[in-house]
């Protein structure tokens, strides 16, 4: 029996996530009951959204299970099946664990194309990252050639192809990361046209006067606090916020407030959070418009790989305290030759 090392929630954190919050386990490999596969996991997505799945309490999606396998995204190869519907070979992709070999029902699992280029690319470019900044951008946003569009945390999963959508409809597109080279990335690979270090600016305020001179149309949301404090304060009349997520409150025990919402009121902003998992009927649209863009070299699409499982833990801390760039995905098999 093949061993299967498998990471599981060992308790819930209060404030920031750390390694004694993981337990590596290592069991004997599962087999499928009928009606279910066993799948050896490729490539494993980490995003913002489990720090949320770590709390108890109720939620859009259920919390993590104390004692229990972690979940996440992942793409990977049907080893075993016992359901007619997908056989051994095929390549799949859906929610299984934090751990080498998941067992899964075949109707929770996806069959996918491996002629993509990397298969990574379903977890990031061609995944639910991707599809959140073009159902955010398409539902909410709605850039209108000529406007201003900022983006924050724009090198991280979701917001490297916001700003690339809204580039391609004619804006000026701004952009902010927690670095130089990352900002140096969005601005010369990506091709906005401006963008700041916001760890180094000594006013946010007047980083974003700069890369903002006529103001904000369309605001990206991912970063929360004190970031939209700052763009409360430079939104035009009509403009409009995209709630997709706030990752520099996830760990704060105590939330910061916002001082400035009353600048909404003047210029009729109007600000919306969402959940791509509500608009799957979208995907088939997201999936033919976005490979054509990635197919066309439109879009380009930067990952951070993190080999081994048992290194998830420590890639998912430092992905919550922004030290990845790009995607963070853990490898933890090989893709089939």
């Amino acid at each position: 029996m093949t061993e299967n090392t498998q990471i599981l929630f060992k308790s819930r954190p209060t404030g920031w996530v750390d390694a004694s919050h993981f337990e590596i386990a290592r069991v004997p490999m599962a087999e499928p009951a009928a009606g279910e596969v066993l799948v050896r996991n490729i490539f494993m997505s980490l995003d913002p959204y489990m720090r949320g799945r770590m709390r108890d309490q109720k939620s859009y999606t259920p919390g993590f299970e104390l004692g229990q396998v972690l979940q996440a995204g992942a793409v990977g190869e049907v080893i075993a099946s016992n359901d007619p519907s997908l056989a051994a070979g095929d390549l799949v992709e859906g929610r299984l664990g934090w751990e080498n070999f998941s067992v899964a029902r075949a109707d929770a699992v996806n069959k996918v194309d491996g002629n993509v280029g990397s298969l990574s690319h379903y977890l990031g470019v061609l995944g639910m990252p991707s599809m959140t900044a073009w159902v955010g951008l398409r539902n909410i946003g709605q850039p209108k050639e000529g406007e201003t569009v900022y983006v924050s945390a724009a090198s991280g999963a979701v917001g490297q192809v916001a700003g690339q959508i809204a580039k391609m409809q004619g804006c000026h597109v701004a952009g902010s990361a927690g670095s130089f080279e990352k900002a140096a990335y969005i601005m010369d690979e990506l091709g906005f046209d401006a963008a700041f270090n916001y760890k180094e600016a000594k006013s946010l305020g007047d980083a974003l006067g700069q890369a903002c001179p006529k103001g904000i149309d369309v605001y990206f949301e991912n970063v929360g606090g004190a970031m939209l404090d700052a763009v409360l304060l430079k939104v035009n009349p009509y403009a409009r916020i995209v709630a997709c997520g706030m990752i520099s409150q996830y760990n704060l025990a105590q939330p910061e407030g916002v001082k400035n919402l009353a600048t909404m009121v003047g210029n009729k902003v109007r600000m919306q959070g969402f959940i791509v998992s509500d608009h799957m009927d979208l995907k088939p649209e997201f999936m033919a418009e976005m490979s054509g863009w990635l197919a066309a070299g439109k879009i380009k699409y930067r990952e951070d790989i993190t080999q081994g499982i048992e290194n998830a833990p420590a890639a998912f801390i430092g992905m919550l305290k922004g030290e990845n760039f790009g995607k963070q995905i853990i490898q933890i098999s090989d893709p089939p030759a």
